[in-house]
């Protein structure tokens, strides 16, 4: 991934984090690494936890930035993250997966339940 990628994709995902913060969740993790792939961002509310898919794209467009099997391996990290760092005493959390696309003017769009892997 070139420099430039990588500054613009910190950028994405701090504006990204940003949103949630100002929605009222807590920022748990960025940029997880797991075994079955890496977590954008994970945010809680005080009865979900979402996995951030995080998109900056250079076009607007109705095609689908995330791939079929980016979703798979991102609900394969989110199993990982789930059943390895969460102490859970109850039930399993209700889990979102949201997609956030940051378009090339900066304007943030974020899909809630965008899928379910």
């Amino acid at each position: 991934m070139s420099g430039r990628r990588f500054h613009s994709g910190l950028a994405a995902e701090d504006q990204v984090a940003r949103y949630y913060e100002a929605q009222g969740a807590q920022i748990l993790e960025r940029r997880l690494r797991t075994p079955e792939g890496e977590i954008d961002l994970i945010a809680q509310l005080p009865h979900c936890l979402i996995f951030v898919e995080v998109k900056a794209r250079k076009r607007h467009g109705p095609d689908s930035p995330i791939s079929e099997k980016q979703w798979q391996r991102l609900g394969l990290a989110a199993e990982f993250y789930i059943m390895h760092r969460i102490n859970m005493t109850g039930p399993t959390p209700v889990c979102r997966f949201d997609a956030a696309l940051i378009g090339p003017d900066g304007t943030l769009e974020v899909i809630e339940n965008a899928r379910m892997p």
